[in-house]
């Protein structure tokens, strides 16, 4: 569930900045596909790239929207949105970090998908370096984008707002609103914006709870996971001292209240119905035990060697809790072996590959050895069942049959992971990347139907993107 615009511009004027544009389709008043940003009924897949290189600043940040299309992603090309585009706000400086966060909704009902961005460098007042942090909309359109404009700034030096975002109707108004992670200075947070998300309301946040010394926002997801038809907020967090998974859900006067949670933490999150009950799951990936935790043991599973993905299944009437299940390489007929820091779990994403109604659960593995090849990386799909997905599976790095490139020490395949109907087929198609690829350059690999044969790789060079660096380290969910 997701978000708005308002300043125009042509696909000559677009153009002009270096963004090419594919032909559109109408889009007319029905609803907007998942992450169709240019109305032709295909999904497309955001990639940010914060540390990009725009007119010469560095990091300033942009975001590289691929294409869906006929033959998944890859076949119709993609265009370059940074904060130099015409419209968006603000203007490319070094380290804003432009693409750090991205999400994708359509904000203001036209039929069209917009990106959510988030900025955490960005300065607002000209000549400072105080890194309040800046999240903006950019609006889909036919052809492509549509200009752009600020939701929310940062009110505080170092609040650098916006590293993790979500998206939904959390206060059941009607209307998208925002949740976001603040760094803070010393103490950061969990906030949010509430919509409507346009130019007429205040691009403020709302503290919703203080996270401690050193606390950051790990990952946030949305789900309905007691079954009220209201989408509740998930976060993951860790402070120096302390951590949590916690739930929230907005009473009848819209004030956000923790109705769930547990000190454990883990580095992601993905929600979705994965046992097909009606009711949302979340799945927590690489989980860890609270730091302050007097035995280091999880209160969940016993089991953390090499990385362990638990999930929580949602009830009606009764939210999360109660049923779960723990998942690692050592789980039956999961690829792999269990091994330490292999990091099973860095990155999540669930959707339906083989339209069976069970979704499937990618699992990134960033740092699992392939051979000598230290942190090479490799990515674990789970088979969807009526018990949700948790055992056997497949799994692909780059040495597998029919992937392209080589197994490299340091590549860190499987750092993000996305699941997407890019063909429009009605089957989910996997997206895996590799950061570290070629040097740094990074790179994105495309797996239709989340099966080898026709997967494809997308770097920069073959995208002819300049100033990329680390590209696919984020992947709009």
């Amino acid at each position: 569930m997701r978000l708005r615009l308002l300043v125009t511009a042509t696909a000559a004027a677009l153009a002009a900045t270096g963004l090419t544009l594919p032909a559109a389709g109408a889009a007319g008043a029905a609803p907007a596909l998942r992450g169709d940003f240019n109305g032709d009924r295909y999904q497309d897949l955001a990639v940010g790239v914060p540390d990009a290189t725009v007119a010469g600043k560095a990091q300033a940040g942009y975001v590289n929207v691929v294409w869906g299309g006929p033959g998944g992603l890859g076949s119709k090309g993609s265009t370059t949105i940074s904060q130099n585009s015409p419209g968006v706000s603000g203007g490319a400086e070094a380290y804003d970090r432009f693409g750090a966060a991205v999400e994708s909704a359509d904000t203001d009902g036209d039929g069209y998908a917009d990106l959510v961005v988030s900025a955490p460098g960005e300065d607002i007042a000209a000549g400072t370096t105080d890194s309040e942090g800046m999240i903006s909309v950019v609006r889909g359109a036919p052809g492509g984008f549509a200009g752009g404009f600020s939701v929310a700034k940062g009110a505080g030096a170092f609040s650098a707002i916006g590293e993790q975002l979500a998206v939904a109707d959390f206060d059941a108004d009607g209307d998208l609103d925002l949740a976001l992670g603040v760094a803070g200075d010393e103490n950061g947070s969990l906030a949010w914006r509430p919509g409507p998300l346009t130019t007429t309301t205040a691009d403020t946040t709302s503290r919703i709870a203080g996270l401690g010394m050193g606390g950051r926002v790990r990952d946030l997801a949305t789900g309905d996971f007691d079954g009220d038809g209201v989408d509740n907020l998930a976060v993951t967090w860790r402070a120096l001292e302390n951590s949590a998974i916690d739930v929230y859900t907005w009473d009848a006067a819209d004030k956000p209240l923790k109705s769930w949670s547990t000190p454990d933490f883990g580095q992601s999150l993905a929600a979705a119905d994965l046992d097909r009950d009606g009711v949302d799951d979340l799945a927590v990936g690489l989980l860890s035990a609270n730091p302050d935790s007097e035995d280091g043991r999880s209160k969940w599973c016993a089991d953390l060697n090499g990385g362990t993905v638990l999930m929580l299944h949602g009830a009606e009437g009764a939210g999360l809790g109660g049923d779960f299940d723990c998942v690692t390489q050592s789980s039956p007929g999961v690829p792999g072996n269990a091994e330490a820091d292999d990091d099973f779990g860095y990155s999540l994403a669930a959707g339906d590959t083989d339209a069976d109604g069970y979704p499937e659960l990618a699992v990134g593995v960033d740092s699992e050895a392939i051979g000598g090849a230290k942190n090479a990386g490799m990515v674990v799909v789970l088979e969807g069942t009526a018990d949700g997905p948790v055992s056997g599976g497949y799994g692909y790095h780059q040495g597998s049959a029919d992937v392209p490139g080589t197994v490299e020490a340091g590549d860190r395949f499987g750092s993000a992971v996305a699941l997407g109907d890019f063909g429009s087929d009605a089957r989910a198609d996997l997206v895996v990347s590799a950061p570290q690829e070629n040097a740094g350059a990074g790179g994105v690999w495309s797996f239709p139907h989340a099966l080898a044969p026709n997967s494809r790789a997308l770097s920069p060079a073959g995208l002819n993107l300049t100033g990329a660096a680390k590209y696919g380290s984020v992947l709009a969910r």
